[in-house]
């Protein structure tokens, strides 16, 4: 009885993979946090370049006891600038906290394939049983759609079963 079919690598294999998998997520984690850093740092720059120039404002304006009009003073811009102003830092600390969540999915999903490496090491003997637990892995973690430019183990054993 013959079997075409070929035998998996060995445990050894997976586990690399697993520690290459951890690696790429923990490299996006950085490239992330960095993008998130300079955010950061333009929000904090320009809420100290408003707070300047309320503060100057405040100094160069006259205090008066009436109270405001209906109308409004004529430099009605400067409200329109400040309510941009701060829908603009709305915006980019939504992006911050979007990207803070995306870095700790990333974060979760690398210790993920370090367990699973470490798991493999010691509980696993067979090349076939640790295809297995990757696979049933990265489907259960959605893994794939976290490597935009590589393909997991996961696709891979989709698209043979997809051929079959």
């Amino acid at each position: 009885m013959s079997d075409d079919t070929e035998a998996p690598p060995p445990v050894s294999e997976f586990v690399e993979y697993c520690h290459t998998q951890a690696g790429l997520l923990s490299g996006r984690v950085e490239t992330m946090t960095d993008e998130a850093n300079e955010l950061l740092d333009e929000i904090d720059e320009r809420l100290a370049e408003l707070r300047s120039e309320l503060e100057e404002r405040s100094n160069d304006t006259p205090r008066t006891e009436r109270p405001p009009s209906a109308t409004g003073p004529a430099d009605g811009t400067d409200v329109d600038d400040l309510e941009a102003a701060g829908r603009d830092l709305e915006e980019k600390q939504a992006l911050v906290d979007a990207k803070q969540a995306r870095i700790q999915a990333f974060q979760e999903l690398s210790a993920g394939y370090t367990e699973l490496a470490a798991d493999l090491q010691t509980e696993v003997d067979e090349g076939q049983e640790a295809l297995n637990r990757v696979v049933e892995f990265e489907a259960e973690a959605d893994a794939p759609a976290y490597f935009d430019e590589r393909e997991t183990l996961c696709e891979v054993a989709l698209e043979a079963s997809d051929d079959e």
